[in-house]
């Protein structure tokens, strides 16, 4: 069946509806479909539903109708409307606020204007080449790693070590790599989860009261404040030792003071730590995850893996990439990213609101009323991508082994967004993700792949989809 064409800009034939008279499941009073959900498996119950409702239908996510698009076309249409039609959802604000997370990824309006310009600055390809020298330090300490666990046969945790690396890339050569200490992402684990948890919470009730796990929530925070604050304060000592930096920072927070302190700004101090924070988790958790996702699907496929390596004894002939054209240069890895996220996507869904009252797909959306996007939905349906099912990162590349894609794939599978809201850092998730895999196929064989929670890799949700308990053993390659 071809991609139907989304109509979300055409005058309706019939009367707009509201979102209550859309087909969806089984409500209870006052908490709606709460109830229905299981921990950790949002993005699995939200799915199941569109199976059986279709492209759009309703639920409740406590008294309010919420309207669930999972049809791609629509989804694209609508985030390219931000942020005048649509905008991020209030309660993320209001909760990202309260934790001091108050970074680009949750602003709205003139606070979102404002500090865009300040993250693009630091996250520009320009600027990134100035920061590519770390990178490739942090990668190799990262092989270093494996490397003795290769040797000793140790059993790595696969996530652990992937987002100490990516805090590394974010702090600018930090510690947590080479430490098996209290580090910061110790503190950071705990923070996502609980963002999730007081999304769906049907009543804020820790603004009147706490329970033990908000309190433990509080000491995470004040750590990674802390923390944050110490990054800061020794990137501006660096600058005030060495005012080059102004013009050619070195990381991305140097790049955010530079920002920052550019005349007209209208940027604070807290607008760099909101940003710096939010690059810290957003960074951690989507990339880590990426690739730890992209690992399991590849432990299956031989001939990527085969394919993998070639290309890494092109570019990496040092065991890993010395220069960003040789990363930039790392086109399969690119697509099996791409593939990667387009199957395990870390973020299954985006959530909108509406700016004023509006009609999508001849539906009524009040202001303020909410829209999901089932992203994944829509990028492992079969109207758009043949087997979708299956591993195949040559969709990416124009040489599919089946018939050919049914759509562009870059305009159904948006793991980054799309439109003016679209991922400021894509660019150095992307070089990150091919680092990393550049460095693993290099050097290594992946001999064993499995999750502690079973035989299959179970999926769980917590802001980010992540693989529960990935483990890993690897082997050196030997030379060809």
């Amino acid at each position: 069946m071809p991609p139907t064409t989304a109509g979300a800009t055409l005058a309706p034939k019939s009367p707009p509806r509201s979102i209550r008279e859309l087909p969806g499941p089984t409500r209870l009073p006052l908490v709606g479909n709460l109830l229905q959900i299981k921990p950790g498996a949002f993005h699995q119950v939200a799915e199941a539903w569109a199976d059986r409702y279709g492209d759009l239908f309703r639920l409740y996510l406590g008294p309010k109708p919420m309207l669930a698009i999972s049809n791609p076309e629509i989804a694209g249409a609508l985030m390219r409307d931000r942020p005048e039609r649509f905008g991020r959802g209030v309660k993320i604000e209001r909760a990202a606020s309260e934790m001091g997370i108050e970074g680009l990824f949750s602003a709205n309006g003139d606070a979102w204007r404002r500090q865009r310009p300040m993250v693009m600055a630091a996250l520009d390809p320009s600027h990134i080449r100035e920061y590519f020298p770390g990178l490739v330090e942090v990668t190799r300490r990262l092989e270093r790693r494996w490397r003795e666990c290769a040797r000793t046969h140790a059993v790595i945790d696969v996530q652990s070590d992937l987002m100490r690396y990516t805090v590394d890339v974010t702090a600018g050569l930090a510690f947590t790599l080479e430490s098996d200490g209290d580090v910061i992402q110790s503190h950071l684990d705990e923070i996502f989860p609980m963002l999730n948890r007081r999304l769906f919470a049907p009543f804020p009730y820790w603004r009147y009261f706490k329970l033990p796990i908000d309190r433990r929530l509080d000491h995470h925070l004040s750590e990674v404040h802390k923390a944050v604050d110490q990054f800061i304060a020794a990137a501006r000592a660096r600058i005030e030792a060495d005012p080059s930096l102004r013009e050619r920072p070195r990381n991305l927070i140097e790049a955010m003071i530079v920002a920052r302190d550019t005349g007209g700004s209208g940027l604070e101090d807290k607008d760099v730590a909101g940003n710096v924070l939010t690059m810290l988790l957003a960074g951690e958790d989507t990339t880590a995850n990426t690739l730890a996702w992209m690992f399991t699907l590849l432990f299956k496929e031989p001939g990527a893996c085969a394919r993998l390596a070639a290309e890494a004894a092109l570019l990496a002939p040092s065991g890993v990439p010395d220069t960003q054209e040789q990363a930039g240069a790392a086109v399969f890895a690119e697509a099996c990213a791409n593939e990667a996220m387009r199957i395990k996507p870390v973020a299954p869904f985006l959530f909108l609101e509406a700016r004023h009252d509006t009609v999508v797909e001849n539906v009524r959306i009040p202001q303020g009323g909410l829209i999901m996007l089932l992203l994944r939905r829509g990028a492992n349906d079969s109207r758009y991508f043949a087997e979708p099912e299956r591993f195949d990162a040559t969709r990416w590349l124009g040489e599919e082994r089946s018939a050919a894609p049914l759509a562009s794939p870059k305009r159904v599978s948006m793991p980054f967004g799309a439109g003016p809201r679209l991922c400021p850092g894509r660019y150095l998730a992307l070089l990150e993700i091919k680092m990393v895999t550049a460095m693993l196929f290099r050097n290594f064989e992946i001999e064993e792949l499995y999750s502690e929670a079973g035989k299959s890799v179970p999926e769980r949700l917590s802001f980010t989809m992540e693989p529960v308990g990935l483990r890993m053993r690897l082997k050196e390659r030997t030379a060809a």
